[in-house]
C-alpha cells in the first residue's frame, strides 16, 4: 500500500509505557542513546484488531495511533481468528483489509496477524510500541490480549471515542428505530435495547455500553485534511447518505479516485430527513454527524458538505468549480417535486456514471445482520460477561494493595 501523507518523516522521540525502561528502549530503538549523534529513523507503530464493521471510532484510534509516530502499520485478524475468539464477523478477511487500507491514517496493512500481540510480532514488523484504545481485548480464556507488550513497555493507549461501538450500530439496525438520529422522545425499545446490550446480569461494562456522540468542531478539525485545492486538480463532486461507510462506498470512492491525475473529492452528505426521505424504514443508521466523520476518514476524500442539497445545483457546482459530478449504478429516487437531482450537471454535460463492481448497500449489511441476530446477541453478552470478570479481578487487585 502506499504510504499515507506524512509517512516517514525524521524519527521522533516518542516515550512509551512502563516507565524508565520503556523510555530507555525508546531511545535505543531510535538510535537516540549509546550513539549519541546516531541517526534517527522513522518511529514505526503498531495497531491491530478485526475492525469489522469499520467506524469512525476505529479511524479515531488509528489517528491517534498515527500522531504517535511516523508509520502506521495496521495487523489485521483473519476470519477464523476472530470466530474462534469472539464470534463470526459480518464482513469477510478481504473487505476488512480493503477498509482498514482505505483509511488515511494506515501506511500499511499485515492481513492475517495474530489475536494476541506478540513481542514477535512487533519485531516482525519492526515496530517500536503497539496502541491500542482504553478499553479492554480478551482471548477466548479471558486473558488480556496485550499482556505481553504491556509487560515489556511496548504498549500505548489512546482514548475510546464516546458514543460510537460496533454494538450501539448493530442494535440500531435489530431494532429498525430512528431514535438514534431524532430529537424527538427517544424510542423506548431502543432505551431498552441500549441498557440490554451495555448491561450484564451482574452489571454495566464500561466498554460494551452505548453512550451519546457528541460532535466537535475540534473532531472535524481533527478528521479534515485542511487541503484547498490546488491549480491543476480536478473536482469532482460526489453526494449521497454515506449511511454506515462500508466497503461499497470505498470501492466507488477509489474508481472515482482513478478518473483524474489529480483528484480533489467533494463528498456531499445529505441531511438524515432527506436520507429518511428517500430510503425509508430507519435510515440512516448513522446520524450527519458520524457521517461526516466516517467520510473524512477515507484517504480519497478531500472535503465533505455537511447537509448538502439533494438536487446538485447551479450555485453548489460554481461555488465549489466543480469539474465533474459522479454517482454510482445505485437507482437515483427523483427529488420532492419529481425532478431529476442531476439535470444540471448532465445539463453541463459534466455527468458521470461509475460502476465500482461492488454490489454491496446499507440495505445488504443491515440483511446480514439481522440473519445473524441471535449469534451477534450471544456473542455481546459473552463478551460483556468476560469484561465485568476482569473489572471485578481488577477491583480484588486494588482493595488488596490498599
Amino acid at each position: 500500500m502506499a504510504a499515507g501523507a506524512g509517512a516517514g518523516r525524521g524519527g521522533r522521540e516518542v516515550p512509551l509505557g512502563g516507565g524508565a525502561a520503556g523510555d530507555s528502549a525508546a531511545m535505543l530503538r531510535n538510535g537516540a542513546a549509546g550513539g549519541g549523534a546516531a541517526a534517527q529513523r522513522p518511529v514505526r507503530v503498531w495497531c491491530d484488531g478485526c475492525y469489522d464493521m469499520v467506524h469512525y471510532g476505529h479511524s479515531n484510534q488509528l489517528r491517534q495511533a498515527r500522531a504517535m509516530g511516523d508509520y502506521l502499520i495496521v495487523g489485521v485478524h483473519t476470519d477464523e481468528e476472530i470466530a474462534k475468539h469472539k464470534g463470526p464477523p459480518v464482513f469477510t478477511q478481504e473487505e476488512r483489509y480493503k477498509m482498514v487500507q482505505a483509511i488515511k491514517w494506515v501506511d500499511e496493512i499485515a492481513p492475517g496477524a495474530p489475536y494476541v500481540t506478540t513481542l514477535e510480532t512487533l519485531d516482525k514488523y519492526n515496530c517500536d510500541f503497539c496502541v491500542h484504545g482504553d478499553d479492554i481485548t480478551l482471548t477466548i480464556d479471558g486473558k488480556d490480549t496485550y499482556e505481553e507488550v504491556k509487560t515489556a513497555g511496548r504498549y500505548r493507549e489512546c482514548k475510546r471515542t464516546q458514543g460510537v461501538s460496533t454494538t450501539d450500530l448493530v442494535g440500531r439496525m435489530l431494532l429498525m428505530t430512528k431514535a438514534h438520529h431524532s430529537n424527538i422522545d427517544e424510542d423506548l425499545d431502543y432505551r431498552k435495547h441500549t441498557d440490554n446490550f451495555g448491561k450484564g446480569p451482574k452489571g454495566h461494562s464500561p466498554w460494551t455500553g452505548v453512550s451519546q456522540f457528541l460532535q466537535t468542531s475540534q473532531k472535524i478539525i481533527q478528521f479534515a485534511s485542511g487541503k484547498e485545492p490546488q491549480p491543476g486538480d480536478t473536482i469532482i463532486y460526489v453526494a449521497g447518505a454515506f449511511d454506515l461507510f462500508h466497503i461499497g462506498h470505498v470501492d466507488f470512492l477509489e474508481k472515482v479516485h482513478q478518473l483524474a491525475e489529480s483528484p480533489y473529492i467533494i463528498a456531499g452528505l445529505h441531511f438524515d430527513q432527506e436520507v429518511n426521505r428517500y430510503k425509508g424504514k430507519n435510515y440512516p443508521i448513522m446520524n450527519i454527524h458520524e457521517r461526516t466523520l466516517s467520510v473524512l476518514a477515507c484517504r480519497y476524500v478531500s472535503e465533505v458538505v455537511i447537509g448538502a442539497p439533494y438536487a446538485v445545483t447551479a450555485d453548489l457546482l460554481d461555488h465549489f468549480k466543480v469539474t465533474l459530478v459522479c454517482h454510482g449504478m445505485t437507482e437515483v429516487v427523483p427529488d420532492k417535486d419529481g425532478s431529476d437531482p442531476y439535470e444540471e450537471p448532465k445539463r453541463r454535460g459534466i455527468f458521470q456514471l461509475v460502476d465500482s463492481g461492488s454490489n454491496l448497500t446499507t440495505d445488504l449489511i443491515v440483511q446480514r445482520i439481522i440473519k445473524n441476530r441471535l449469534e451477534f446477541e450471544a456473542r455481546n453478552q459473552k463478551k460483556e460477561a468476560k469484561e465485568l470478570a476482569v473489572l471485578e479481578a481488577m477491583k480484588r487487585l486494588e482493595e488488596e494493595k490498599h
